[in-house]
């Protein structure tokens, strides 16, 4: 007799369907909305638009600051998670709830609160022999602190999963702290750290609330690819603003196409360990 299992979700069919359009209606629409209002523009007018000064610094500005945000994250994320998971000490699930607050709080609230602390006449600012409001530095240290949560949320489960029985292992065959780090315990967490990398980064390229309020928006200097898009719709320049984020949206695919490269490569070398 054919037992015939009851899934609690409907069948394939259905939640296929569900998943195609939803995805149609939240990601594909819009970003076809980009090709179809760029699509208007002539490639000499696109050229134009793609050479003005201002937007090619703020390119450069925002992968940039991007990067060395996220490079940032990902060396203190990872001694943060390491902290969180390894140790128990008072106070920690209060740190580790403190963690997630970049997600809670609105990105013009953290903008603010990171300018009245850093700025000139800022509780920390103050005691700098430089101020970082309207600096590269400023937009810098808006998107570390946007960046944080997703390198450390990322680690903490795989540092959770690893056996412990491994890292014994090691040290029985005489390997020293540093080595059963390197040769072990790493190789086992570089693939979460990658893909935290790839999501902060990601998260990073598209911040626009908390860098406008510590960052400021001088054209040439602070102003990144968010603050461009926003000054042409801004200016009713409708065409130029979905060319520039097609051309970010682009980019971002392909950066973020190498990380995931890298992630897959060591995924294979975390199996061969």
């Amino acid at each position: 007799m054919k037992i015939v299992q009851h899934s609690v979700l409907p069948g394939f069919n259905i939640t296929m369907g569900f998943t195609i359009t939803y995805l149609c209606l939240v990601v594909l629409i819009p970003l076809t909305g980009l090709f179809v209002v760029s699509a208007g523009i002539s490639f000499e007018r696109a050229c134009e638009i793609m050479s003005n000064t201002f937007v090619k610094r703020a390119f450069y500005l925002t992968f940039r600051t991007s990067f060395i945000a996220t490079c940032v994250n990902a060396f203190f994320g990872l001694i943060v998670a390491w902290t969180l998971m390894r140790y128990r000490f008072p106070g920690r699930r209060l740190l580790d709830a403190m963690i997630d607050l970049p997600f809670a709080l609105p990105t013009a609230v953290s903008g603010i609160a990171l300018a009245r602390i850093y700025s000139e006449n800022g509780w920390i600012g103050r005691y700098m022999p430089f101020g970082i409001r309207n600096t590269e530095i400023g937009v810098t240290l808006a998107l570390i602190f946007i960046g944080l949560p997703f390198v450390i949320r990322t680690l903490q489960p795989a540092l959770e999963d690893f056996d412990r029985e491994v890292e014994e292992a090691a040290a029985s065959l005489g390997a020293s702290r540093w080595q059963t780090f390197r040769r072990v315990i790493f190789p086992c967490l570089l693939p979460a750290h990658i893909s935290g990398f790839a999501m902060a980064f990601a998260r990073a390229l598209g911040e626009y609330g908390t860098v406008i309020f510590i960052g400021g928006v001088i054209p040439g200097k602070t102003q990144t690819i968010s603050t461009v898009i926003f000054e042409k719709v801004e200016e009713n320049n409708l065409q130029a603003a979905a060319l520039v984020a097609l051309v970010t949206l682009v980019a971002s695919f392909l950066t973020l196409l190498l990380i995931n490269a890298a992630q897959v490569w060591a995924n294979r070398r975390a199996m061969t360990i």
